[in-house]
Formats: structure tokens, sequence, C-alpha cells
């Protein structure tokens, strides 16, 4: 989905008032990759005590996306991590017991069922979420389950089969924040490989000011800008996802995002600034 703005497809049903505009020529799209951590995001000056942390691409090093991961770097962790084969241990289609080994033709170890042959291939997972704008504030939901019970997030969750990205996204934002929405357009696309995860997140205004938590959360708020909690917030793409808007909105421009979140490895799943963001997209 690198070029989700191009190649989404709208349902019928869903109102678009905005789209983003992008710049085909080659030359208007930025590669930024490697090295993204807890200094990249410099606290910038607001009017609150609290800090808002600003996005600085020139403080990352540039190099083309696509390239082969190097062994022991973050991205070939995580590449050679994502998903244990192993833990597979039976046919999901007819019970039979799963050998592991490297089909003809393929490079990596898969589960193949020692009776019907079939082989389990292991995909990632989509989730998607809204970024809500309502008069310079966010709408964000403090989780009441786990991971990371008690911290806040967009509202966003697994893609279901039948629906559309942007209707998973408007979905998701009512059963977690009770709030009816209008996407307005996509606004980044984050992979994390360790996982096994991609995030697509919409920007979207609320259709009015009626929302309030789902069961899977403890509270929802508008938060003003400079006063996102982000020693609070629940992931990684999350923590990224509000910089590069707070970042956008400074320059005076909102844009499409694309980028790659690895973690760093032997990291704590809750250590929300232990990642590097490569591959680093943007018109």
């Amino acid at each position: 989905m690198l070029k989700a703005v191009q190649i989404l497809g709208w349902s019928s049903g869903l109102t678009i008032s905005q789209r983003l505009t992008k710049t085909r020529k080659s030359s208007s799209v930025s590669f930024i990759s490697t090295s993204l951590n807890l200094s990249t995001f410099s606290s910038v000056t607001s009017i609150s005590p609290r800090k808002i942390f600003s996005f600085d691409p020139t403080r990352m090093s540039s190099s083309l996306p696509g390239s082969d991961p190097v062994a022991n770097s973050p991205t070939f962790v995580s590449v050679q991590s994502a998903g244990d084969v192993r833990k597979i241990k039976f046919c999901q289609w007819c019970g039979g017991p799963t050998k592991h080994e490297i089909p003809d033709g393929e490079e990596k170890l898969r589960a193949i069922c020692t009776h019907c042959g079939k082989i389990a291939y292991q995909n990632p997972k989509m989730v998607v979420g809204c970024l809500i704008e309502h008069e310079e504030k966010v709408l964000l939901c403090k989780r009441n389950i786990q991971p990371s019970h008690g911290l806040w997030t967009l509202p966003a969750g697994y893609l279901e089969v039948g629906e559309s990205a942007a209707q998973g996204a408007m979905r998701e934002t009512w059963e977690e924040a009770g709030a009816t929405v209008e996407v307005i357009s996509p606004f980044a696309q984050l992979d994390i490989p360790l996982i096994g995860q991609t995030y697509v997140i919409f920007l979207a205004k609320l259709k009015n000011l009626h929302f309030a938590p789902g069961p899977e959360s403890l509270e929802c708020r508008l938060f003003a800008l400079d006063e996102i909690p982000f020693d609070s917030l629940a992931f990684s793409s999350i923590y990224v996802t509000l910089n590069l808007y707070l970042e956008d909105l400074k320059k005076g421009k909102l844009k499409y995002h694309y980028g790659t979140i690895n973690k760093r490895p032997g990291s704590s799943p809750s250590d929300i600034r232990a990642f590097s963001l490569d591959y680093h997209l943007q018109p």
C-alpha cells in the first residue's frame, strides 16, 4: 500500500470532503531512513509546560528505500523475527500434524501438513484507525484492555473481512470512542515487521460532538495539541503518527507518510520509544 493515496478503494457510502494533494514528480518524494530514536524528536516551545515532540527528518541519515537489510541491523533482525512458524503444529484445513521445511522454490521455513500437503503461509495483520481532528484537538482513547491497559491511543483495531480499510477505521472509532466520523484522507501507513502488523491511519473529523468510551476504552478525550500525553501513549505506531501530524502542522501542510517501524532488538514491548523509523517516504 505504498501508493495508498492513489489506489485505496472508497466505498460508495463513504463521504470524502478532502484529499491530500500529491505531486507526482519523483523529485518531490523524499526518502528518509535509519536510526530514528528518542533524540530525533526535539521539544518545541508551547504554551503549556508539557512538551510536544517534533519530528526532525534532517537529523536522520538518508538512504534509498528497498535496499537489502544488513545483518545484525534492526531491520534484518525484525524481518528474521517476524512470525514463529514452528508454533504451527497442526494443519488449519485438515487438522493433520505439520512438518517444518523450506518448500522447493522458496526461501523461508514453512509449516507443511504431512497429510494434505498444504502449506501454512503467515501474513501480516492490518490495523486501521482514525486521527480525529476537532478545533485543534485530537481524540484519544484510554485503553481498557491489554496490552497497554490504561494508556492512550488513537481509536484503531484489526481490519475485518468484508470491509474496506476506511470502513474498518470508522467502525473501530465507533466501537472504541462511540463517535461517528467522516474520513478525510489517508495520513500514514506504518509497517511493523517484528510483530507482523501494518497500521493504516486516516485523518477524520467528528460528525457531531457526541462520543463516549466503548467496552475497550476507559475514557475518551479531546486533547489540545500541546497536551497530548506522549509519556502515556500505548504504542510506538501512535507515538510516530502523532509526531508526524504535529510536524506537518508546524510546516503548514499535511502529507501522506509511509514508514517502517523497527523495534530495537531486546527492547520491552512497552517501551514505545525503542525503535527506528526506516524508509520514511512523504510527498
